[in-house]
């Protein structure tokens, strides 16, 4: 594309005036590109952006009109055209001359159509960036040629190298501002390329440009003779994408949704991650490992004859394997790999920090699972890119971690494949994103351990003792009778002949977590132990009573997911913090009051009620005894 003349420019026009379904027919198989700008803040991002838009004249009448408006009432040019002002579009980022939240546009040229995401350049916004970047096929990264390389032009390059973006472009911004002095210009690329090479960016494309005047944007400079490379357009244009890579490995589909319209007809929908699939190509469903023939590629538009990275069909198979939602259909000689241990790389996006051992979400592609994250290995200081030791991750925190799902899932590392190395972790109580994710790889041990088969099940055990298995889960503030009330429940249950077995929170604390403290993180790990004991015990065929404080839902659901069907009965100890604090038997909320017991629930941690527990009792009504037999009212039908 060059600037010479609009008859060699913006032929489009022409072509739209003359055939509109031509014009249609050739714009719907153009590449797409998506791209991202990032850099430190004032590099002047949006300005690039609105330059990109204003040159390939993606901006309607209206829209000119009012950017010329804005641009001499809130922009920063004087009277001049303010192209920022095309993206920043957030009263706030238009008040402080800053962008905020990732902008995305879309434009188009001869060539290829494009999405551009403007990412924006403060710390505090790093998370922003990373959404932006977790899509691109190509980061632009902006230098302000008065400034050279800063801190932020290295964090944002370390997580585009994190993020798997292979092609990079340096755009040393704002050369104007410079004189377009060649020996500035030569001194940034050389700075950053030793950077650069430090942690392992094999290569990028350094471009003079100057977003507000226009030098090396989509035609070249008479300002920069010097500079024999293309234009960032040209570039644009040019770059090889993501897809034609993923077009040429081996074939991977997770499957969005069973297709079942009717009885003749059962398919896979999904979107085509990688390769290539076609009628009687044979494959194989993960993780049951079941394989088949397809039968058909079926699409709106009719059935395929083949079907490629970037697709959404429907897959129809010779037989009725097993196959759902969050399943990967694969490329039966070459299937990717299936484990539930994993390190993984983590980049934190909460307010609130990572909880060591709490339950996530995390959803990767069509799968969603349950995860823990242990304490990471070593946090990244993006700044110095030394590993620093760490308990948890903060706000923009990028750590490595091991993590463990509740099941085996289906993935391939990052950098082979992110629709099945990336992934988010999701609050459960919140449904808050608080973190992304690539994996790695996965970890030795989960390979290595296997289930022993047995003989004697859970149901010979239980029926041995001829009676269901649950888990009677007492939660409470301290001081709520907790203990008490669970002790008269087994001791009922015992002259019923049934067999127990009571699990007590500070008994257990002698021995088995008793190298655990009451920090969030160390009672989440208790908690998990616990149910990991019980779920031992309801094998052998027992009826287990725990009596624990608790206080975190997602903690209790945890365990309520290790057990089968039924079996985890919540039993909510209600009592008002003033009855409970009041009773105080072991001065407990003495010392907290004082200050000498930290993290004591319902002083300085909280207490999370059930929502929907099976039973509720009030012991400000009921005495143990009449809670015991309430309880026990309420558990026999369930027999």
């Amino acid at each position: 594309m060059t600037h010479t003349t609009d008859d060699t420019i913006y032929q489009t026009d022409a072509l739209i005036a003359e055939d509109i379904d031509a014009y249609l027919e050739k714009h719907q198989h153009k590449t797409m590109l998506r791209f991202i700008t990032c850099g430190s803040v004032d590099d002047g991002k949006s300005t690039l952006i609105g330059r990109l838009l204003y040159d390939s004249k993606m901006i309607f009448e209206d829209q000119l009109a009012a950017l010329e408006n804005d641009s001499k009432r809130v922009g920063t040019q004087g009277q001049d055209i303010d192209f920022a002002l095309l993206v920043d579009g957030l009263a706030a980022e238009r008040e402080q001359g800053i962008t905020i939240d990732v902008a995305y546009r879309f434009f188009s040229t001869e060539s290829r159509k494009f999405i551009v995401a403007d990412c924006p350049g403060h710390e505090q916004y790093t998370r922003n960036m990373v959404t932006g970047a977790s899509t691109a096929d190509l980061a632009c990264i902006l230098i302000d040629a008065r400034k050279g390389v800063l801190v932020q032009t290295k964090r944002h390059s370390f997580l585009c190298h994190q993020l798997g973006i292979k092609n990079l472009v340096l755009a040393v911004n704002k050369m104007d501002l410079i004189d377009y002095d060649q020996a500035k210009y030569d001194a940034i690329i050389a700075d950053y390329r030793a950077f650069a090479e430090s942690i392992g960016i094999e290569g990028f494309t350094a471009i003079p440009i100057s977003g507000l005047a226009g030098d090396n944007i989509t035609s070249k400079s008479d300002n920069t003779a010097w500079y024999d490379g293309p234009t960032l357009m040209d570039h644009l244009e040019s770059v090889e994408v993501r897809l034609d890579e993923n077009m040429a490995r081996q074939f991977r589909m997770p499957v969005q949704w069973v297709n079942r319209p009717n009885l003749d007809f059962r398919g896979f929908s999904g979107l085509i991650a990688s390769g290539r699939v076609k009628p009687g190509n044979t494959v194989r469903s993960l993780p049951s490992g079941k394989t088949s023939t397809v039968k058909s590629v079926v699409t709106m538009a009719g059935d395929l004859d083949e079907a490629v990275a970037g697709q959404s069909v429907t897959i129809t198979l010779d037989d009725e394997i097993d196959c759902s939602r969050g399943d990967v259909l694969a490329a039966a000689d070459s299937p990717p790999e299936v484990a539930d241990q994993f390190e993984s790389t983590l980049v934190w996006m909460d307010e609130a920090p990572l909880v060591v051992g709490r339950a996530y979400w995390m959803k990767l592609g069509t799968q969603m699972v349950s995860v823990t994250v242990s304490e990471p290995k070593y946090e990244i200081n993006v700044n110095t890119m030394q590993h620093l030791a760490a308990k948890t991750l903060n706000l923009n925190s990028i750590g490595v971690s091991e993590i463990t799902t509740d099941r085996q899932i289906v993935f391939e590392p990052y950098a082979e494949n992110r629709a099945l190395g990336g992934f988010i972790l999701i609050d459960k109580i919140s449904n808050r994103t608080v973190g992304a994710g690539m994996l790695n790889f996965s970890l030795r041990r989960a390979q290595n351990v296997h289930w022993q088969a047995v003989d004697i099940t859970r149901d010979d055990h239980a029926a041995m003792k001829n009676q269901k298995p649950r888990v009677l889960w007492f939660t409470g503030l301290s001081g709520s009778g907790k203990s008490t009330i669970a002790n008269e429940v087994e001791k009922k249950l015992a002259i019923m002949n049934r067999h127990t077995f009571l699990l007590d929170g500070d008994n257990v604390r002698h021995g088995l977590n008793k190298d655990l403290g009451f920090t969030e993180s160390d009672r989440i790990e208790n908690i998990r132990r616990i149910g990991e004991v019980a779920k031992l015990m309801t094998d052998a065929g027992l009826i287990v009573l725990t009596a624990f404080i608790s206080p975190f839902r997602a903690d209790r659901q945890l365990v309520r997911d290790m057990m089968g069907e039924g079996e985890f009965i919540e039993i909510h100890v209600d009592t008002p913090l003033d009855v409970a604090e009041a009773r105080d038997v072991k001065g407990l909320y003495r010392k907290a009051r004082e200050g000498k017991l930290k993290n004591f629930t319902g002083i300085d941690s909280p207490y999370e009620e059930p929502e929907d527990p099976e039973i509720r009792v009030n012991t400000v009504s009921m005495s143990p005894e009449e809670a015991a037999d309430h309880i026990i009212s309420q558990i026999l039908p369930l027999k």
